[in-house]
C-alpha cells in the first residue's frame, strides 16, 4: 500500500504570515490525522529574494506551533532534475522556446485587452524557425522555455471545491524556465512531486488555476496525478489579504506579542470551516477532530482580538509547570499559588511580571477614600494574612464604615494594587504581606 505523502513548500523570500502557516497547518493536521507523511521542502530556486535568516524564521516557526516534519528537501539541490525534465518535454513536444522580452509580452497583453481578447499567450515561439532561432541567439537573446498546453478540459474532484474543471484554452502556457535560466515553480514543484511520491496536495484556492496546468504537466512527465484540495483564502479582519512581503501578521511578530501555539493553531484549524472555532490545549485534539471537507468556499477573516480571546482562555487551563521556566526567564519568582491566582487576569504568560511586581515591589497607591482605607488598615487582622481572612475583614469594614458593594471594593483595590482592574483581592493578600498592605491603605509607597 502507498503511503500518503503530504508537503508543505515555503518559499524563504519574506517571513512566514498567518495565511502561510494555516496551509502548513492543514497539511501537517491532514497528514498526522491519516498516518500519512508530512514533508518540508523548501522553494528556494528565486535566488534574488531568497535568504538564509527567512528559511531559519520558517523553521523556527514550525517548530514552535509543535509541527516535526518526517522529511526535508531543497528545490536549489535539484537542478539537474529540471534540467532533465524540461529535456522530456523538449523531447516529447510539450515544451518550446520563446525569445519575447517581459517588455513585448507586456505589450502583447496590453493590446490583447485594448481589442477586448483574453490576455493568452499567442504561441509565437512556435512559428519560429531554425533560422529565426539562430538570428536570434546571435542577437544575444535567449529564451525562456514554455509548457504546450493540450485545448481540453482538465477536471478533478477536488477534496474541498468538490467537482472542478477548467478549459484549457482559455490559460496561456505557463513558463517552465525564465531566460536567466532559474526554473519556476510551476514545473519545480511537479518534478519534485513525482519524485518525493506526494499522494495529495493542499494549498490556497490561489492555486486552481496552476492545478490545472500542472495536471497535465504530471501526465506529461509519466507521474501519478495527486489528490488535490483547495482551500479558500484567510483575509484580515478588515477583509484586506495576507503577503509576506508586507510582513502582515508574520508569526514572528505574533510569537513575540506572547501569543500561545496552541491559541494560534485552535484559530487557524477551524475559520473558514464549517466547525465552531475552540479553544485546543494541545495539537492532538485539533488533530482528532481534523476533517478537510468541513472547509468551505467563503474567505475567513482572521481577527487578532479573536486570537487574543483563545489566549487569555488557554492560559486559565494552564497548569504552574506549563509555565514555570517563562516565568522564571522573565524574572518571576511566584510559585504555583501565584500564578493560579494572576492566570485569568494577563494576556500572555509574560504580562505576569505586572502582577508579580504589583506584589512584591514598590508601588504608589491611589487613595480615593482616605477615611476608608484608614478604617481598612486599622481592622486588618493580626498574623498571616491569606484569602481565608478576606470574608471577616470585609465584613468588619462593612459594620464599622456603613460602606457596601463597589464603593467598598474599588477603593481598597485602588489603594492595594494602583489599578481599577486585575485579580481577585483575597489571592493577592498573601502574595503582598501583612506591612506592605497597611503601608498602601495609609497611602505609602510601598
Amino acid at each position: 500500500m502507498t503511503c500518503m505523502k503530504v508537503r508543505f513548500a515555503p518559499s524563504p523570500t519574506g517571513e512566514l504570515h498567518v495565511g502561510n502557516l494555516r496551509t502548513a497547518l492543514i497539511n501537517y493536521l491532514f497528514a498526522r490525522k491519516k498516518g500519512a507523511q508530512f514533508m518540508l521542502r523548501i522553494d528556494d530556486t528565486d535566488t534574488e529574494r531568497t535568504s538564509a535568516s527567512f528559511e531559519e524564521s520558517i523553521r523556527k516557526d514550525l517548530k514552535w506551533m509543535g509541527m516535526n516534519w518526517d522529511f526535508e528537501d531543497r528545490q536549489s539541490k535539484r537542478l539537474h532534475q529540471y534540467n532533465a525534465a524540461l529535456e522530456r518535454l523538449v523531447r516529447d513536444g510539450r515544451a518550446y522556446a520563446c525569445y519575447e522580452t517581459s517588455e513585448e509580452l507586456a505589450l502583447k497583453r496590453r493590446s490583447q485587452l485594448a481589442s477586448g481578447r483574453p490576455p493568452v499567450y499567442d504561441r509565437a515561439g512556435l512559428e519560429l524557425t531554425s533560422s529565426e532561432k539562430s538570428q536570434l541567439h546571435s542577437e544575444g537573446r535567449r529564451p525562456h522555455w514554455r509548457f504546450l498546453l493540450e485545448h481540453s478540459k482538465v477536471t478533478w474532484c477536488d477534496m474541498v471545491r468538490g467537482e472542478t474543471a477548467f478549459n484549457m484554452s482559455s490559460l496561456s502556457d505557463p513558463v517552465l524556465i525564465r531566460e536567466d535560466g532559474r526554473v519556476i515553480y510551476t514545473m519545480a514543484s511537479v518534478v519534485d512531486d513525482i519524485e518525493h511520491g506526494i499522494t495529495h496536495i493542499l494549498r490556497g484556492e490561489d492555486h486552481v488555476t496552476n492545478s490545472a496546468a500542472q495536471i497535465q504537466m504530471f501526465e506529461a512527465l509519466g507521474g501519478q496525478v495527486p489528490a488535490m484540495g483547495h482551500v479558500a483564502l484567510i483575509a484580515g479582519a478588515g477583509g484586506e489579504g495576507l503577503s509576506k512581503r508586507l510582513g502582515s501578521l508574520s508569526v514572528r511578530e505574533l510569537r513575540s506579542e506572547g501569543f500561545e501555539p496552541e491559541a494560534l493553531a485552535s484559530l487557524l484549524s477551524k475559520i473558514g470551516s464549517a466547525d465552531p472555532v475552540e479553544v485546543f490545549t494541545d495539537m492532538n485534539s485539533i488533530i482528532e477532530g481534523f476533517d478537510i471537507t468541513r472547509y468551505g468556499r467563503a474567505t475567513a477573516k482572521f481577527d487578532v482580538n479573536e486570537l487574543s480571546r483563545i489566549n487569555r482562555q488557554l492560559l486559565q487551563t494552564y497548569p504552574f509547570e506549563k509555565v514555570k521556566k517563562r516565568l522564571i526567564d522573565c524574572d518571576i519568582g511566584g510559585d504555583a499559588f501565584f500564578w493560579e491566582a494572576v492566570r485569568g487576569n494577563v494576556k500572555n504568560v509574560e504580562e505576569a511580571k505586572i502582577w508579580w511586581n504589583i506584589c512584591t515591589d514598590c508601588i504608589e497607591p491611589v487613595i480615593t477614600e482616605p477615611s476608608l482605607t484608614e478604617a481598612a488598615a486599622n481592622l486588618l487582622p493580626d498574623g498571616k494574612l491569606d484569602s481565608n481572612v478576606w470574608e471577616d475583614w470585609i465584613s468588619k469594614i462593612r459594620v464599622d464604615t456603613g460602606v457596601t458593594g463597589k464603593s467598598l471594593f474599588m477603593p481598597l483595590r485602588l489603594a492595594l494594587t494602583g489599578l481599577k482592574t486585575g485579580p481577585e483581592l483575597p489571592a493577592l493578600l498573601a502574595l503582598m504581606g501583612r506591612e506592605r498592605i497597611l503601608a498602601r491603605l495609609r497611602g505609602d509607597f510601598a
